[in-house]
């Protein structure tokens, strides 16, 4: 029987009833109505990278979309007018860095900063993923989707999917209030993802927008320079954050061919590399050269990424903050004037540092390498994470006032 941790970046949760990989658009629309009509749960289900479920049995439908395919429409008609612009389209079940390798190899600019992301299409849009100065969002022309109230295929525009700081429609379908299912369409959301049309620009270099990485490229904000040269420095960077998911989790029998080959084996050299030139212990080289079928014991990559969202608040919120507390400016849900802070400051500053364990022989930590992650060490139960990230919430509330919301996707699972 398929598990949750089996198939989640964080190796946690339950036994599934029923595992579906539907390798057609029909397929895909005929179980999740089915499944509807029935009254029977359904998680759809990508990379597993930002999905927390609980230890017990899941009693519904996990379906994982296998359709992969990436098609080029402005290949069969000629450039007009120096249009630049160029349309991709890739289905759901595509794998997101898939998807971003292909754009950069081509040079087609507008994705290459969310270069490493964990994921699928898919998931892309549904939380609006954004990094190192991009966000999807911005790269979206149209979404195709499968209407569970309506029953029936929609394409949404950009406007009508209602981007936001990792919101979109799609995302707020799935919530009462922030944090809070909606338990008619939980936790999937009203509008199931088929394919995302993407509008990039040809061009031979991209624009550096993110002051880490032109740090790390020694340029200046706003330069320009070749874009696989910008993707290479986002998965350095991301790597020296364990952001980058463990890639031999695609050797696994379940993982097979979520990944294109040649990228799971390019990516696994990668993790080599990167620990044999930053001086790595020797143990931690070895576990690296040694990792085969998923046996990498890089605990900080075993992860739902970013565990917390970075709170947007009122302005008066922010301003009891201390005066050297990041704060960006950003919009309120009611469209109000806001202030966007940062999450991985208020948790480091409420005493939750790099590694923090709720004891000393807990088996769910914070990254020793930042605070945004919360770990699974080596055995750690869904009850366990959740241990962790409650003591983060609350001490962050009680220090600052502030409530931190969760990130991931919560299997019939929530912060105690």
């Amino acid at each position: 029987m398929t598990t949750f941790a089996e198939l989640t970046t964080i190796g946690v949760g339950g036994n599934i009833d029923h595992f579906m990989e539907p390798t057609t658009r029909a397929s895909i629309i005929e179980e999740i109505e089915h499944a509807d009509t029935h009254g029977i749960p359904v998680c759809v289900i990508g990379g597993g990278s930002n999905l927390l479920a609980s230890d017990d049995d899941f009693h519904g439908i996990v379906l994982r979309d296998a359709r992969r395919l990436i098609t080029v429409p402005d290949e069969a008609d000629p450039v007009e007018n120096d249009d630049n612009t160029v349309h991709v389209t890739a289905e759901a079940g595509c794998n997101w860095d898939d998807l971003v390798a292909f754009c950069v190899e081509r040079g087609l600019e507008g994705i290459e900063g969310l270069s490493g992301i964990p994921g699928n299409v898919g998931a892309s849009v549904v939380q609006n993923i954004g990094a190192y100065g991009q966000e999807v969002a911005t790269s979206v022309e149209s979404v195709e989707v499968w209407d569970r109230e309506d029953r029936k295929t929609k394409t949404l525009s950009n406007v009508e999917m209602q981007f936001g700081y990792r919101s979109s429609l799609l995302k707020t379908s799935m919530y009462k209030a922030p944090g809070v299912p909606n338990e008619e369409y939980y936790p999937s959301p009203r509008y199931i993802v088929l394919s995302v049309t993407f509008a990039l620009t040809h061009t031979e270099t991209g624009a550096v927008n993110y002051p880490q990485l032109a740090k790390a490229l020694d340029v200046n904000l706003s330069d320009r320079i070749p874009i696989s040269r910008l993707r290479d420095a986002v998965l350095d960077v991301r790597a020296s954050k364990a952001m980058l998911e463990d890639a031999t989790r695609y050797r696994l029998p379940i993982m097979v061919d979520e990944k294109r080959p040649e990228a799971v084996e390019r990516a696994i050299s990668d993790q080599q590399r990167y620990v044999t030139q930053h001086d790595a212990p020797a143990d931690v080289i070895d576990e690296h050269m040694q990792a085969t079928v998923g046996q990498n014991e890089d605990y900080n990559r075993h992860s739902c990424g970013s565990f917390f969202m970075n709170p947007i608040v009122d302005a008066s919120v922010a301003a009891a903050l201390p005066d050297d507390s990041p704060k960006y400016p950003a919009t309120l849900p009611d469209g109000s004037t806001g202030v966007k802070l940062s999450a991985a400051w208020l948790i480091d500053h409420a005493g939750f540092h790099k590694g923090y364990r709720v004891s000393p022989d807990a088996r769910a930590a914070l990254s020793d390498l930042h605070t945004l992650a919360i770990t699974n060490r080596g055995g750690a139960t869904c009850d366990d994470i959740i241990a962790l990230a409650s003591a983060i919430r609350d001490g962050v509330r009680k220090r600052f006032n502030v409530t931190l919301v969760p990130e991931p996707v919560m299997v019939h699972t929530k912060l105690s």
